[in-house]
């Protein structure tokens, strides 16, 4: 159960209070990450995407083509996911980024848009991690 949005309710979109709420004291990372996306790219576009019934709602910052970032909202954490072209994860096995994200990709199953991973943020260790992975796939 722990990979279920906590908002499942389809016709209720979740508010920021909603969001305040269920993630307690990671609800300021949830911003800050959201906020840096918007300042490396000040044309994203943010929104709220029903899953289904299986997955929930999640919140998403793409450009006119392709996510940025999803966030998955749990309880008291979220996670954030992204997926990473071949050059992007080349880039990345390459790059400072953490031993376990860059073997968390290494171990994604590849598909035709890229590699998928998530990552849970459940404090502000990973932060660094995270915009770093934001502007590899802002540059690729």
């Amino acid at each position: 159960m722990d990979d279920l949005s906590i908002f499942q309710d389809k016709a209720n979109v979740p508010t920021d209070r909603d969001l305040a709420d269920k993630l307690g004291s990671t609800y300021n990372l949830w911003i800050q990450i959201k906020e840096f996306v918007f300042e490396k790219y000040p044309k994203a576009i943010a929104e709220w995407n029903y899953s289904g019934i299986k997955y929930g709602w999640n919140f998403r910052i793409k450009d006119k083509k392709r996510a940025i970032i999803y966030f998955l909202p749990r309880d008291n954490y979220f996670k954030v996911a992204f997926v990473f072209g071949q050059k992007a994860t080349d880039f990345i096995l390459e790059s400072e980024i953490s031993p376990e994200i860059k073997n968390d990709l290494e171990q994604a199953t590849k598909y035709a848009e890229g590699r998928g991973i998530r990552i849970d943020v459940k404090d502000n260790l990973i932060l660094t991690d995270i915009k770093k992975l934001i502007e590899i796939k802002l540059a690729n």
